[in-house]
C-alpha cells in the first residue's frame, strides 16, 4: 500500500493538486517511523530520500512527503517529469530503530542492516540494505563513507538499522 501512496502523491503534484489526504491511518500505518522513499526509472536509480527520524504524524505521511522529496529534490537529479513516472519502480523502506555499532564484521550484514556513519566534523551519511553490488560489510563501509565524504583513517561512529522494503506491485 505504501508504494501506491508514493506514487499517488507524485503524480497529483505532477497534475499540480495536493496529495488525497485519504482517510486516517489506522493500525500499523497510524504509528510514527522514519522512511525513504527509491525511485528507479527503467531499473537505474532516479531518487531516493529520507530521514532516520520520523517528520511527519504518520507512516502514510511519511511515506508522502519523502515520496515528493525523491521525485522532485534528489539534488543528484532533475526533478521527475510527468513521462517519467510510468517507467518508474517504487520502493518504500521503513526504518527500524538506529543502534550503535561497535564491531562492524560481527553485527553488520548490508543484506539486512542499513548503516550511518558520522564523523567528528558533522559529514554524515546513510546507506539502505541490498544494495546491488555490495555484498560485504567491507564493501558497506567503503560506500557509506564515500558518499560522507569521509576517508578510511578518520574515526567514525557507525550506527545500524533494519529495513522493511516495500516494493511495488506489478501494475
Amino acid at each position: 500500500m505504501l508504494p501506491s501512496v508514493a506514487r499517488e502523491a507524485i503524480r497529483a503534484r505532477l497534475q499540480g493538486r495536493q496529495p488525497p489526504a485519504g482517510p486516517e491511518p489506522t493500525g500499523a500505518l497510524a504509528r510514527r517511523a522514519p522512511v525513504f522513499v527509491t525511485l528507479r526509472h527503467r531499473g537505474r536509480l532516479r531518487g531516493c530520500i529520507g530521514s532516520l527520524v520520523p517528520l511527519c504524524e504518520n507512516l502514510v505521511r511519511e511515506t508522502q512527503e519523502r515520496a515528493l522529496a525523491a521525485a522532485f529534490e534528489d539534488p543528484r537529479f532533475p526533478p521527475l517529469r510527468a513521462e517519467e513516472l510510468a517507467g518508474c519502480a517504487i520502493e518504500v523502506s521503513v526504518l527500524g530503530e538506529l543502534e550503535p555499532v561497535s564491531d562492524p564484521d560481527s553485527e553488520l550484514d548490508p543484506a539486512v542492516y542499513g548503516v550511518e556513519v558520522a564523523d567528528r566534523f558533522g559529514r554524515r551519511a546513510v546507506l539502505l540494505p541490498g544494495i546491488e553490488g555490495i555484498d560485504t560489510v567491507a564493501q558497506q563501509l567503503r560506500a557509506v563513507r564515500a558518499k560522507a565524504g569521509v576517508p578510511d583513517d578518520v574515526p567514525v561512529r557507525v550506527r545500524r538499522f533494519p529495513v522493511l522494503a516495500i516494493h511495488e506491485t506489478q501494475r
